[in-house]
């Protein structure tokens, strides 16, 4: 019997390594997570990486900052009144939006903004994805390939994966994933 091909829309189970452009590690995802093929859990280029290939194969694939998480954008780039802001507040916490009264002037409202640094009277955010500006690396070891659920075609998603670099849906923090 064949193996079955990654083709959307379909279920692979993958693990990977992820570097960046001078080959120093980024992420490695060692125990193997599904995702949909042709939703919203890869980016379209890690898809089309994928596409015909089967269980047992290593794709690696070379992602620009444009098919990954974009340039990094300076005007994303913050600086709002501490007192806005909870009494614990640590470098890397993220915020849904400005805080209410957040004095930005034209800061996007429906972007998940990093804690970058926490100075007495102020606070850095920035709305960038961490990822954003760099050109990626990876290297996908496809675990498993198998016929997507009638539930899992219909949310075109697996749903409910814990990862936080390969997908386009929403990530723990709000960030999304590698899309």
């Amino acid at each position: 019997m064949p193996r079955m091909q990654i083709n959307a829309p379909c279920v692979v189970t993958l693990t990977w390594k992820l570097d960046d452009a001078q080959n120093r590690p980024i992420d490695e995802l060692t125990q193997p997570i599904e995702f949909f093929v042709g939703g919203n859990d890869l980016l379209a280029r890690v898809e089309e990486a994928l596409a015909g290939h089967v269980a047992g194969d290593e794709v690696r694939v070379q992602l620009e900052p444009e098919h990954a998480f974009g340039d990094y954008r300076p005007e994303l780039v913050c600086f709002e009144d501490r007192k806005l802001f909870p009494e614990t507040l640590e470098t890397g916490m993220t915020f849904e939006g400005l805080p209410p009264g957040g004095a930005t002037p034209d800061m996007p409202a429906d972007v998940i903004y990093i804690v970058t640094d926490v100075f007495p009277s102020h606070v850095v955010l920035d709305g960038n994805h961490p990822l954003a500006g760099m050109a990626l690396r990876l290297t996908l070891k496809v675990r498993a390939v198998r016929e997507a659920s009638s539930e899992e075609l219909e949310a075109r998603s697996v749903g409910g994966s814990p990862i936080t670099v390969l997908g386009s849906g929403p990530a723990p923090g709000g960030f999304s994933a590698l899309h």
